[in-house]
């Protein structure tokens, strides 16, 4: 099946993961004032076609009419009791500017940067890889499989969780092959009876299917703090300014945006007691596991009271090799994404969007760098990538 891209368009606000409203929810009461850029990255090396750039402009100048509903609103309330109520009313008027978003093409190459106040810019993120996606297969003619077939497989892979008893969400809305997918895949994962399904990350689909919207934070958060603190003081730094905000609500910390032994070493007993768990998104996850056991040892804590959220490139095979690893040793959940919104017999996407700089003080762009759990997969300005690694004494 192929969607037209002449439809290519976003319904909902809220069609955009948790984590990007929980973060921009702590940067409004904290960081009003910092001015911060985006930028694309096509890892893929995705070829796009003649004009693409164009239909994708249609598409963001369309999310300025974008706004929270009086459902919408009830929705987060309800659901969402620590999103503050003056940052609810706050969302409630917010719009999409597409002036801070800038798009060219030359050739097949795609380019896109997205600049200005964070608490304003830290919404476009999901939404533009969204639809950067889901063009891409549209202009492309690239034919999907049929809706019958993504639904079967949707609920086959569910059988295969439901019968490893693990907890599992649906993470998929950055890389989806389309809305229409996304759709079809929450029809599905919300049909199966004494499902071990818990939710979605994306705040839209949460409603839509009535599931819990799941997220906390990303590593922008991280590089955010380390290009305006430094990097020794971008983790503890992090998670105080979330504990502020937050209270010991949404508390699963990102680890992998320093490396996790760094991580570790500043996710002391206050923090490892006071968050929930941890989130894996890099690296071997079975290392990570009982990198993460011994560290809740070490500080007295019983690995059983906490859990791992694993969010790496997972489908059944990988969730049943890590289940069977870390079943009886510590509380594990997993978070699917593009194995889910986006298997329907065509390569998937391989694209993001990440902060590659937050003004400073005397105007000048400070880049930001995210030292990855995967050797050899750090991202960010080399030069900035090399003093992280001298601060930190990250030896590779």
């Amino acid at each position: 099946m192929l969607e037209d891209h002449k439809n290519v368009r976003l319904i909902s606000i809220l069609d955009n993961d948790f984590y990007k409203f929980t973060m921009q929810c702590a940067v409004v009461k904290l960081f009003p004032s910092e001015i911060v850029k985006y930028e694309f990255i096509n890892r893929g090396k995705h070829e796009y076609p003649e004009g693409f750039a164009d239909e994708l402009k249609k598409a963001v100048n369309a999310m300025s009419q974008l706004k929270l509903t009086k459902e919408e609103k009830q929705f987060l309330k309800k659901t969402c009791p620590y999103l503050d109520l003056p940052y609810i009313d706050f969302l409630e008027g917010y719009r999409y500017d597409p002036s801070e978003v800038h798009i060219s093409q030359t050739g097949a190459e795609l380019k896109i940067e997205v600049s200005g106040l964070w608490y304003r810019t830290i919404l476009w993120e999901v939404p533009l890889l969204c639809l950067v996606s889901e063009l891409y297969y549209s202009m492309k003619g690239m034919q999907r499989e049929s809706d019958e077939t993504i639904i079967a497989k949707t609920i086959e892979k569910e059988m295969k969780y439901k019968k490893l008893q693990v907890p599992f969400a649906e993470f998929g809305t950055r890389r989806r092959h389309s809305y229409k997918v996304h759709r079809l895949v929450m029809q599905a994962l919300t049909t199966v009876k004494d499902s071990t399904f818990t939710g979605s990350s994306n705040v839209h689909m949460a409603m839509l299917y009535n599931v819990k919207p799941i997220g906390t934070h990303a590593h922008e958060w991280f590089m955010f703090h380390a290009a305006e603190y430094g990097f020794k003081m971008a983790n503890s730094l992090s998670l105080e300014h979330w504990v502020d905000v937050y209270r010991g609500d949404l508390g699963v910390a990102l680890s992998d945006t320093y490396t996790t032994d760094v991580f570790f070493q500043q996710f002391d007993k206050k923090f490892a007691k006071l968050f929930d768990g941890v989130r894996h998104d890099s690296g071997d996850p079975i290392e990570f596991a009982n990198k993460t056991i011994e560290h809740y040892k070490k500080h007295g804590i019983n690995p059983l009271f906490k859990y791992i959220i694993f969010s790496d490139a997972l489908n059944p095979e990988k969730v049943e090799e890590i289940t069977l690893a870390c079943r009886g040793r510590i509380g594990i959940s997993f978070g699917i994404g593009t194995n889910l919104t986006n298997d329907v017999g065509l390569p998937p996407s391989n694209i993001v969007m990440k902060l590659i700089s937050v003004k400073g003080i005397n105007n000048e762009w400070i880049p930001t760098v995210k030292l990855s759990d995967e050797k050899g997969k750090h991202t960010g300005d080399p030069k900035m990538i090399e003093l992280a690694k001298e601060f930190l004494q990250i030896k590779e």
